[in-house]
């Protein structure tokens, strides 16, 4: 099928569009794949620098079977390591400079029709023999005169590559050449930004802290909002509830709220009443004296008598039970309660800072809190964002974790990954901060070389967990409007707020063959034969 001067016109206008916002070479390589598939047929598109005397890929790209977002090339050939088979003897054919040379220079591809038929091999063919490749192009890509490199179009069968489908090729390739000029001066900024934060890391963990918060990380709007509404309360005597999502880091705001009130020199004790069994709750709460109950040897001193002077942090007080709740509401409202099994009444000076992850108005209203517990425990109340909400603060965190196990695992940690960062960021971080510190702690004990990375799978499996409802439904409905496309700008990722490689586990994982959607909206390119 051949194309007008008018459609492959089209056409180029289409790729200069695809790729001018990439600023990935993968997400280049993607792009153009998906904008040349439905017209030139291939099995992988490949980018080669151009450094003769060698064939070393900077990326690839199969479609079908992508790399994972943050993957390298090693851990891709290692997942498809059982897809390699073995390839026939053949002399070694050296490479020739001036051939090279001149190839590019003439500015058309190289095409080698038929692997198998040739009497002697490139060492870079040897490889792409043992991929199961039969045949292959390596079109120039020409920046100002300058060649950048080679873009390697390639089939697992006959036959080669056409007149037409070449020339196609090289007209897609102008854009493909300027993608690729771009992408290699924003990675040599992101270089050098690298290098500057790689000195200043120790500097970047400390991002955000603050006289009264230093074990407080970052310096987001929504968490700077959460520390200057605690801060207004914390040198006061007023009973705070600290509510949040799993992992937020309410105990560190209980930690310093103490710190900063005028309490700082008494004891801050904390009781976990989701840990505590039912039987024990009053005892530790209020202490017994001897003979209490069967194993009460000897008097003992509950928390609320521990921390006088001090304060007393009442974590997960949701899972406080029902029976118990009048004992601490006197506690709190009169600052006096008996020991279990005692008959005195003590009275303590402790200041309460309590903490749920749960609505404690919906419990009141199910009538498993009483109400008049929840108004004395709510008088200042103080919200902790999840960490969806602050993805500014991830950098900063991530930088302080990885100082911290850092030097717990004798793990000197002196660069991050950008494309780790972006990752994270991307994440919806179900278990908050608890959850980016363990993934941050796993990839320090498995980090090479001083560089901190993140592994997608890692992410992708923790976040597949949950399928909502409709799930397949909204991916489906977001690949048909993004025309099968999965990453960059006007891909289905960004539309879901996923990141890349997390849709594609999912795409996997239900079952959805992406590749009929793509094109399903109207191309604005015709072809006659």
């Amino acid at each position: 099928m051949a194309a007008t001067l008018e459609s492959r016109q089209a056409l180029t206008l289409r790729a200069w569009e695809a790729v001018s916002t990439e600023r990935h070479l993968q997400s280049v390589l993607e792009a153009v794949s998906d904008l040349v598939l439905p017209f030139v047929h291939f099995d992988s598109l490949a980018m080669i620098p151009f450094e003769c005397g060698t064939y070393n890929f900077m990326t690839i790209h199969v479609p079908g079977a992508p790399l994972l977002e943050g993957e390298t090339l090693e851990q891709f050939a290692k997942r498809h390591e059982h897809d390699k088979r073995e390839v026939p003897s053949r002399p070694v054919r050296p490479y020739d400079r001036e051939r090279t040379v001149l190839i590019a220079e003439a500015k058309r591809p190289y095409v080698c029709p038929d692997l198998l038929a040739a009497e002697t091999w490139f060492e870079h063919e040897f490889e792409l023999a043992s991929w199961g490749i039969r045949c292959y192009t390596s079109v120039p890509l020409f920046v100002q005169q300058q060649l950048l490199g080679f873009a390697v179009f390639s089939r697992g069968s006959l036959p080669s590559f056409t007149e037409d489908e070449l020339t196609i090729l090289t007209d897609v390739s102008r854009a493909f050449a300027v993608a690729v000029a771009n992408v290699i001066a924003h990675d040599e900024i992101r270089r050098v930004r690298s290098e500057l934060e790689a000195e200043n890391i120790a500097l970047r963990a400390a991002l955000g802290n603050r006289k009264w918060f230093d074990e407080i990380v970052g310096d987001s709007p929504a968490l700077r909002r959460a520390l200057n509404h605690i801060e207004q309360v914390a040198a006061t005597d007023a009973t705070v509830l600290i509510t949040g999502e799993t992992g937020t880091g309410k105990e560190l705001i209980a930690r310093a709220i103490h710190r900063c009130s005028a309490r700082a020199g008494g004891p801050l004790i904390k009781v976990n009443c989701a840990a505590l069994p039912p039987s024990l709750i009053a005892s530790e709460l209020f202490g017994h004296e001897r003979g209490a109950f069967t194993g009460a040897i000897e008097r003992r001193k509950g928390r609320f008598e521990q921390a006088n002077g001090g304060t007393l942090f009442l974590d997960e007080i949701g899972e406080l039970p029902l029976d118990l709740q009048p004992l601490l509401l006197r506690a709190i409202q009169e600052h006096e309660f008996e020991r279990v099994g005692g008959s005195s009444t003590l009275r303590v000076d402790v200041r309460i800072v309590a903490a749920t992850n749960k609505e404690l108005v919906e419990e009141v209203r199910a009538g498993r809190f009483r109400s008049d517990l929840y108004y004395r425990l709510n008088v200042f109340p103080a919200h902790m964002p999840p960490l969806r909400e602050r993805t500014e603060d991830v950098p900063a965190l991530v930088a302080h974790f990885a100082q911290v196990y850092g030097e717990r695992f004798k793990r000197s940690i002196t660069q991050i990954d950008d494309t780790s960062v972006r990752l994270l960021q991307n994440y919806s971080w179900p278990g908050n901060i608890r959850e980016l510190e363990n993934i941050v702690e796993r990839c320090v004990i498995l980090s090479r070389g001083g560089v901190l990375r993140i592994l997608p799978d890692m992410l992708a499996t923790a976040q597949d967990g949950a399928m909502p409802d409709g799930e397949c439904e909204s991916i489906e409905r977001a690949l048909a409007e993004c025309g099968g496309r999965i990453s960059g700008a006007n891909g289905a990722a960004k539309k879901l707020g996923l990141p890349a490689s997390t849709l594609e586990f999912r795409i996997k994982r239900l079952g959805i063959d992406k590749f009929r959607f793509r094109y399903t909206r109207n191309s604005g390119v015709s072809w006659q034969s």
